[in-house]
């Protein structure tokens, strides 16, 4: 029994849409560093080999903002060159780091999507235990960083050497060239060796994207156990929803009888009414019937139409706001009325006898117990509730 109630806690299961929104919330998305690594050096080499065409116009810009003589110096062009310098430097670096930051957003924007969680910024305490520091360090994941640090190194450091050496009988004569040609072996030389090195990265940053997916859905599997309680907190559990079912299934068959029972309105000795918002139609006959009986009933719309029917047979229509709502919430259609509504009814039908053979009367006081009495949703009233 305990063996398959751990079974049933393993988290197989595949997240929710809910619990992967949570996540998002939380900060949790999935983000590679190493692939943050092969696009930027990536981009860097594009924009190397782009800029290579105006590398020479840049050199020339470059010294002459350096080449000073007494009159300039005297004339204060010096401060003119050094703000043309910083000019200078500002825009090559928003040249270089506009399109570097557009390519780290596209880069995480099709890793695991941008997100901005404010949760993430709050404060863990636990990030401040050192039992828990040592716990990532040694743990898969860290032994997986750990290997991917090393493969980084060794791939690296090997395409490196390589393409080194097989450049190193051109790099051996740099120092005995001028610097035109020197320019010109780096613009050659080290845009090979990034997109060398961009192969080894490339494979790095393919192997952290599959690890940094597969650890990212792992962390959000859910159990069995876990799927069911997420149930319930959205949809309930499946006892309440029977139960609401339940309560739907019986209002409208209530519903249903109070709409077909308004055919039996001509039958009605009277109709009590509360005064339009509920109409229960009642029937008694002495010497036939032990009780009165409801032949009718209902609110609201079926209410009006009672009472519709009522004044088109000429049946009497007697206002009592507390005695129609006591008769819809305790009495049946097609039963008799409860015992302790019988001197209330009673008062009622002989005031209803009387004015049908034309006495001229008051309405009478109908006085009820008090557990018979109700607001409009059914609910005990009591007389200091107003």
């Amino acid at each position: 029994m305990a063996e398959n109630q751990d079974s049933s806690q393993e988290k197989t299961e595949e997240p929710t849409q809910r619990k992967l929104d949570k996540a998002r919330e939380d900060g949790k998305v999935i983000s590679s560093k190493e692939m943050f690594v092969f696009t930027t050096m990536a981009m860097a080499l594009l924009m190397l080999s782009l800029m290579g065409g105006v590398a020479d116009f840049g050199l020339k810009q470059w010294r002459v903002m350096f080449q000073f003589d007494s009159k300039s110096i005297e004339g204060g062009a010096g401060l003119i060159g050094l703000t043309q310098v910083n000019e200078f430097v500002i825009v090559i670096t928003l040249i270089v780091g506009v399109p570097l930051i557009v390519v780290v957003l596209l880069t995480q924007l099709m890793v695991g999507g941008i997100n901005f969680a404010p949760k993430s910024f709050s404060f863990k305490g636990n990030r401040l235990n050192p039992i828990a520091g040592l716990g990532r360090i040694f743990s898969t994941k860290g032994l997986v960083e750990l290997g991917k640090s090393i493969l980084k190194v060794v791939l690296l450091f090997s395409i490196a050497a390589y393409v080194i050496y097989r450049l190193l009988p051109e790099l051996i004569w740099i120092s005995s060239g001028t610097l035109r040609e020197s320019l010109r072996m780096f613009n050659y030389s080290f845009p090979l060796l990034l997109a060398a090195l961009l192969v080894a990265l490339l494979l790095i940053a393919a192997i952290d994207y599959a690890w940094q997916f597969y650890s990212h859905q792992k962390s959000l599997k859910m159990s069995r156990q876990e799927l069911k309680d997420e149930s319930k907190q959205t949809d309930g559990s499946p006892e309440v929803k029977a139960k609401i079912r339940r309560m739907q299934m019986e209002q409208a068959q209530a519903t249903a009888r109070e709409r077909t029972s308004i055919d039996q309105v001509s039958e009605a000795t009277a109709v009590i009414t509360n005064p339009t918002h509920f109409a229960v139609a009642v029937r008694y006959v002495p010497g036939e019937m032990t009780a009165p009986t409801v032949v009718a009933a209902g609110r609201g719309a079926i209410a009006r139409d009672i009472i519709a029917k009522a004044e088109s047979h000429q049946i009497t229509v007697f206002q009592s706001k507390m005695l129609a709502r006591a008769l819809y919430f305790t009495a049946r259609i097609g039963a008799e009325i409860p015992e302790k509504l019988y001197n209330a009814l009673a008062v009622a039908l002989a005031y209803i006898y009387r004015v049908d053979r034309g006495e001229m009367l008051e309405a009478p006081e109908i006085e009820l117990p008090e557990d018979m009495l109700f607001n409009e949703q059914g609910q005990q009233w009591k007389p200091e509730d107003g």
